[in-house]
């Protein structure tokens, strides 16, 4: 019989408040999450960070789902990751003192997290992670045991309002001065759960993990499937797809052609159809193979993006440079999730806005470098006319040691002032150390000079 999961529930406010309001357009509800955790096990600790004195309208939410908040006052040196070292902390401490606890429950989608994960994971713990897909790094999504995207909980299926369409945006030398007056409201539209994929789009997880219980030697019935799709790629979702459970999503791929079921109803098994590879093989694509297509718009558009850019500004040059491209062969629902993938992959860096939402930036992949400054090389010395090459190492050398003799017979100078009496006469012993500082300083300077051997005439 499997454990009864007992989770314990930890909420970085600031990171997945500013992520829903900057791709979502929507204020963060901390009850999708735990209703949706709920589903998996109880809920036995529940735990919020931020500084609440500034969050005003949130714990009064907080507060009716009887999430414990944690003050977290700000430090006058800056507060950047304040939040993820408390929550990091407890969380470990919890997992030391609450053997009960086999469960954790990350809502963020911050990838400081993943150490924190990592740990928890080496101690045995199921780890849950929460967050939306456009601003949950993808490193993240895929080593914990599930992630849970925050765009699968909302209940609406269709945009508040039509989608926009993108347009290209002029470049920057062409472009209009901006017309007087207030500046024009941003973001004031909400956004619903994005569009479903198509079931093709599931064909490679679903071919490996029937293949993965093959070499098992075990029937792939429905529940044994969707925990080795779970296992192989935490981030999958039948939501993903357009359909509320997986058994509606298995019934949508027998409508497809590309599965069969055998059995009766609660104990089916699945067989892949030997036409499927083939029907699902032209339609698919990795989501690594829209990179270059990104890079190159990139690099057309660099001078534009130095400033930073909004996502739908570059949704506009991607249309314009590649009007074909369709983001949903790739897998991606949203180009925002497109934008994340990229991220991780260095080629562009993006900051959650309240107000402008999110805005684009070159990549440490992209980002021009400074030029290191190349050497000089040290001056050559000319030879007089006539002059041999003894004579001019003679001179080379004279002029090094009257150079090491000169701070010397600077120095001097200068004690024998310190030495003055208040009279203004000098005494016979700084007298004496004075002229001997001198002398050797004239004695260094010429006994250096080395004057070349007259040759004897050959007979």
């Amino acid at each position: 019989m499997q454990e009864r999961q007992n989770i314990a529930v930890f909420v970085d406010y600031d990171n997945i408040e500013i992520g829903v309001k900057s791709t979502l357009r929507r204020e963060f509800d901390v009850s999708l999450p735990l209703d949706a955790l709920k589903e998996r096990g109880d809920i036995v600790a529940k735990f919020a960070y931020a500084n609440w004195s500034r969050q005003e309208p949130a714990v009064r939410q907080m507060a009716e789902n009887a999430v414990q908040m944690v003050q977290r006052l700000p430090s006058p040196r800056g507060d950047k990751n304040g939040a993820d070292i408390n929550l990091a902390l407890d969380a470990l401490e919890m997992a030391f003192t609450h053997k009960n606890v086999n469960a954790f429950a990350i809502i963020s989608g911050d990838s400081d997290f993943i150490p924190l994960v990592n740990k928890l994971k080496a101690y045995g713990k199921t780890i849950y992670i929460v967050g939306g897909k456009a601003f949950t790094s993808n490193i993240l999504q895929q080593n914990c045991h599930e992630f849970i995207s925050y765009e699968s909980l909302l209940t609406d299926d269709v945009r508040v309002i039509p989608e926009r369409k993108y347009v290209s945006v002029p470049p920057r030398e062409q472009a209009a001065p901006p017309a007087a007056g207030p500046a024009p409201q941003q973001g004031g539209y909400r956004r619903g759960r994005p569009q479903p994929l198509e079931v093709a789009q599931a064909m490679p997880l679903v071919e490996r993990a029937l293949s993965v219980l093959q070499r098992r030697g075990v029937q792939p019935q429905l529940g044994l499937l969707k925990s080795t799709m779970k296992q192989l790629d935490p981030s999958f979702n039948e939501r993903s797809y357009g359909a509320s459970a997986f058994s509606e999503f298995i019934d949508r791929m027998k409508s497809a052609g590309f599965i069969q079921l055998h059995g009766t109803e609660g104990r089916y098994t699945i067989e892949l159809l030997s036409s499927a590879a083939s029907a699902s093989g032209g339609a698919v694509h990795k989501k690594d193979d829209a990179l270059p297509l990104l890079r190159q718009v990139l690099d057309i558009y660099k001078l534009d993006i130095e400033d930073g850019a909004s996502a739908e500004t570059v949704a506009g040059w991607m249309s314009k440079i590649h009007a074909d491209f369709d983001m949903k062969k790739y897998g991606f629902q949203e180009f925002n999730e497109f934008l994340n993938f990229a991220q991780d992959n260095f080629m562009v860096r993006m900051e959650p806005d309240e107000q402008r939402g999110l805005t684009v930036f070159l990549g440490a992949e992209l980002a021009p470098q400074a030029a290191e400054p190349e050497p000089q090389p040290e001056p050559v010395r000319e030879m007089a006319a006539g002059a041999s090459a003894a004579e001019v190492l003679a001179e080379s050398l004279a002029e090094e040691s009257a150079t090491e003799a000169a701070p010397a017979a600077e120095a001097a100078p200068a004690a024998a002032e310190e030495e003055k009496p208040a009279g203004g006469r000098r005494t016979s012993s700084a007298r004496k150390r004075t002229s001997s500082s001198t002398s050797a300083a004239k004695k260094t300077a010429s006994s250096s000079v080395r004057r070349p051997r007259a040759r004897k005439p050959v007979e």
